[in-house]
C-alpha cells in the first residue's frame, strides 16, 4: 500500500483552513482582536503589578524570583505555546466529540492515513498568528532589558526546542482528554478540566511552596507535567545558564516523550472501543 505523504496532507489542511478563514473574514478578524486583546490585557495586568511594587520602593521587585523583564519573557513564552496549541490542535480536539456523536469518525477511520494525525490537524487556526507575532515582539523588547543577562548560542537552540516540547505536552493532555469522548459520547466536563489544569502553567513554579503549594508543584511537575511547559523554556532563555535547573530541563524531555506515548495509548484504546454510527 502506498504510504501517504504526511507533509503534503498537512499542507493541504493548512491551505484549506486559510481559504476557509479568508471566506469568513469578519469572524477571523474578531478572533484576532479577541486573542490579541486578551494577551495585551494579561501583559498590562502584570505591568501594573510591577509598577506598584516599584512605587512602594522595592528596587528589586520580582514575582517568585522573576524580575519584570524576566517575567515578560515568561508571559511571551506562555503566549507562544498557547498560540501553537490553539493554531494546530484546539479546534480539532473540540471537534472529536462531535465526530464521535455524529458518526463523522467513521470517515476518518476509512482514510489511508493515521487517524490521530487526521483528527488532530485537519483544521488550522490561522487567527493564532498575530498572537505569535506579539509574543516574538515582546521577547525582542524584554530580553535586552534583563539586567546582567548574557545570552549563549545554546540558549537560542534550546528555547525553540523546549517551546515545541511544551506544545506537545499540552497537546498530549488535550488529545487524551478529547479521546475519552469515544467512551463517554460527550465529555465536555472532562475537556473543561484541560483548561483548569493548564492554568497552573501560567505562573512560575516557584510560587508553589508550603503545605499546599509543594504537593501541587510535585503533582503538576512530575505526574501531570504542566509546570514544565512554560517554566523550562522561559528559564532557559531569561535566566543565566548557571541558574537554569538542568535536571528539570532534562526531565522535560522525558515528560514530552512520556506524555506523547500515554496520549497515543489512550487514543488507540479509545478507537478500539468505538462503535460505528451505522452499527
Amino acid at each position: 500500500m502506498h504510504r501517504p505523504n504526511y507533509l503534503a496532507v498537512f499542507w493541504m489542511f493548512a491551505r484549506n483552513s486559510l481559504i476557509r478563514d479568508m471566506t469568513f473574514r469578519t469572524n477571523y478578524i474578531i478572533e484576532v482582536i479577541f486573542g490579541v486583546s486578551w494577551a495585551l490585557m494579561n501583559l498590562g495586568f502584570y505591568t501594573l503589578i510591577y509598577r506598584l511594587m516599584y512605587a512602594d520602593g522595592d528596587g528589586q521587585a520580582n514575582i517568585a524570583g522573576w524580575s519584570q523583564y524576566e517575567f515578560f519573557v515568561f508571559i511571551a513564552t506562555t503566549i507562544l505555546v498557547n498560540s501553537f496549541v490553539e493554531g494546530f490542535f484546539m479546534a480539532n480536539a473540540e471537534e472529536l466529540s462531535e465526530l464521535t456523536r455524529t458518526g463523522g469518525l467513521d470517515f476518518a477511520l476509512l482514510k489511508p492515513i493515521d487517524t490521530q494525525f487526521l483528527v488532530s490537524l485537519q483544521r488550522i487556526n490561522w487567527s493564532a498568528i498575530p498572537k505569535l507575532l506579539l509574543a516574538l515582539a515582546l521577547l525582542a523588547y524584554s530580553i535586552p532589558r534583563i539586567e546582567g543577562l548574557t545570552l549563549h548560542p545554546i540558549q537560542f537552540i534550546l528555547y525553540p526546542l523546549y517551546i515545541v516540547m511544551g506544545t506537545l505536552i499540552l497537546y498530549s493532555v488535550m488529545i487524551g482528554l478529547a479521546a475519552t469522548s469515544i467512551w463517554l459520547g460527550r465529555n465536555q466536563s472532562l475537556y473543561d478540566f484541560w483548561f483548569y489544569i493548564t492554568n497552573f502553567s501560567r505562573y512560575p513554579m516557584e510560587i508553589y511552596e508550603g503545605t499546599f503549594g509543594s504537593p501541587l508543584r510535585f503533582v503538576f511537575t512530575y505526574l501531570i507535567p504542566i509546570l514544565v511547559v512554560i517554566n523550562v523554556p522561559a528559564a532557559t532563555l531569561a535566566k543565566p545558564l548557571s541558574d537554569t535547573n538542568w535536571p528539570l530541563a532534562g526531565f522535560a524531555v522525558i515528560a514530552t516523550v512520556g506524555s506523547l506515548a500515554i496520549s497515543r495509548w489512550i487514543f488507540q484504546r479509545a478507537l478500539m472501543s468505538y462503535r460505528s454510527a451505522s452499527s
